[in-house]
């Protein structure tokens, strides 16, 4: 027999570690004599470092007895000299000792004699293999700051679970989530996670570990978090969400995990900014396209001045994410809680380059639609851009031209207004022109060197459209002035005997026109002009959004 004690539930012995409270582990010894009790006694080699209680006892067979071991850390320090592993060192004799009456397990060293275990008198087995480990809040702070892999893993391993070791914090209130984080390990989270930590456990600050690793863009990161269902809105006590973190950061794939995973594209930080505001605010227009793709509101006012994101692209004379909202179809007529419109804001910071943008351009569009030129030429002194367009991507001189406006078309043509500008589909003044059976407007447009061959986004002619309505006048006009007389494309026809099925067809603003709205239409026109045969208005074609008369 080489003992008479086992240890368990091993030689190694677990010292946990915390801040004001006792640092302690305990050892359980066993007696493997079927029918004989033993005395044991166990002594530190370091005895300033270590109390042990009991440190001397009998033990009946077969029978087990616990011994508490604490640990006084060096003074000034909240750790031991040499962790995880300890150094320091133990021995447990132990001798049989038939007869022995067994006393109170917490006795102290007088329990036994300590000439039992002289080899003098009787047969004493010492055991130096007892180690001890420390473990706690401060150790795996320290081994997390540390990177130690190995090391994080054997402390939580030997921690017992109901300390809930991988939730520590470090003296400033970080979980050790956080702390890996702020070191850039998506190795360390991971394992971290494999202990389950609460995953959305906040900082002192307020902050959660998503939070935390969206501000930092740690997308590796993030995606661990959210493959354990990490809470993907603004924690109660934080200022910004996770989407909002990732946006001011600029981390354009971290924003796109949290969408994908559900985060709310409209969701508001503590001070009522959405993330879209945020994104203007700080000039990002890869956020701004990202967030509008996803779905989120253009509109939305912002809860300090009542500005919607236009009202802050405004102020900031950010020309190219004004365009981008007006383009997606933000409203430019809205007034924030001072009263003020986007073009208001601009024209308060001499943000004069945005005018025509935000309202002098669609004005100049109303007042050629109409053909008052008076006003125009007042625009244009005011700085409206001739060749701007409007928030639908029409030129002034699509629109005079649609509505036959003949003295404006002049006007804006000598002016220096780009006569073959194409809007979104292709359309040009010409196709326009053509469209609504405008004969004169047509005939100044070729004269004015209008190219009579341009095509539509769906490869369509002016000479088609005019063939396909059978405006035989300007048939005429298009063919004299050069254009191929070309037969229309199947395409062409198919796209026009179905639209006409509807009943209705779209209208390039995004509602849907009724046959009686079209007939309308043609009837308006058809005031001027009657065409050779009795006819329907039809719809442009080649166009994914034909025209509409506003």
């Amino acid at each position: 027999m080489d003992r008479l004690i086992s240890l368990e539930p091993s030689n190694l012995v677990p010292v946990r570690i915390e801040a004001g409270q006792k640092c302690s582990g305990e050892l359980t010894l066993r007696n493997v004599m079927y029918t004989m009790p033993v005395g044991f006694r166990i002594q530190a080699m370091n005895k300033t470092r270590y109390t042990i209680k009991p440190q001397s006892g009998i033990i009946g067979p077969l029978s087990t007895l616990t011994l508490e071991i604490v640990y006084h850390l060096p003074p000034g320090s909240n750790l031991p000299d040499r962790f995880p592993h300890s150094d320091d060192s133990f021995l447990l004799h132990s001798v049989v000792v038939p007869g022995a009456a067994i006393k109170d397990a917490t006795s102290t060293l007088d329990s036994v004699p300590s000439d039992w275990f002289t080899t003098r008198k009787k047969q004493v087995f010492t055991d130096s293999g007892i180690k001890i480990m420390f473990v706690g809040s401060p150790v795996l702070v320290q081994l997390v700051q540390e990177g130690s892999m190995e090391e994080i893993r054997e402390v939580l391993e030997k921690s017992d679970p109901t300390w809930k070791a991988a939730a520590s914090m470090d003296s400033q209130g970080q979980t050790l989530l956080h702390i890996a984080i702020a070191q850039s390990r998506p190795d360390i989270v991971q394992l971290l996670l494999e202990f389950q930590p609460e995953v959305d456990s906040q900082s002192q600050s307020g902050c959660s570990p998503l939070e935390a690793a969206a501000a930092a863009g740690e997308t590796l990161i993030v995606e661990l978090l959210l493959a354990r269902k990490a809470n993907t809105e603004r924690s109660e006590s934080s200022t910004w969400g996770p989407i909002h973190l990732a946006l001011g950061g600029g981390h354009l794939e971290v924003l796109k995990l949290l969408l994908i995973k559900g985060a709310e594209v409209d969701s508001l930080t503590k001070d009522g900014n959405a993330a879209l505001h945020l994104a203007v605010e700080e000039r990002r227009k890869d956020c701004a396209r990202l967030l509008l793709s996803n779905g989120a509101k253009l509109d939305l006012r912002n809860a300090r001045d009542g500005d919607t994101p236009l009202h802050i692209a405004a102020g900031l004379g950010d020309e190219q994410m004004v365009k981008l909202l007006l383009l997606k179809g933000a409203n430019k007529d809205i007034r924030n809680k001072n009263g003020k419109t986007a073009y208001d804001v601009a024209a308060e910071q001499g943000h004069s380059r945005l005018f025509d943008a935000l309202k002098l351009g669609d004005s100049l569009c109303v007042a050629s639609r109409k053909g008052e030129i008076r006003t125009i030429t007042r625009l244009l002194e005011n700085g409206a851009v001739i060749n701007g367009r409007d928030q639908h991507g029409w030129t002034a001189l699509h629109r005079a031209c649609f509505k036959g406006k003949i003295d404006v078309v002049r006007m804006l043509i000598d002016k220096g207004i780009d006569v073959d500008a194409k809007d979104e589909d292709g359309y040009t003044a010409l196709h326009c022109a053509v469209e609504s059976g405008q004969t004169d407007v047509t005939e100044l447009l070729v004269k004015k060197g209008a190219d009579v061959e341009a095509r539509t986004g769906k490869n369509v002619t002016p000479l088609q459209i005019a063939e396909s309505l059978h405006y035989v006048g300007i048939t005429r006009i298009l063919i004299h002035s050069g254009a191929t007389k070309e037969g229309m494309t199947t395409a062409t026809t198919t796209m026009m005997n179905k639209r006409q099925q509807q009943g209705g067809v779209s209208s390039p603003f995004g509602y849907e026109k009724t046959g009686r709205e079209v007939t309308m239409e043609s009837k308006e026109l058809m005031k001027k002009k009657k065409p050779p045969r009795s006819r329907v208005m039809r719809s442009s074609f080649g166009c994914s959004m034909p025209l509409a008369v506003l």
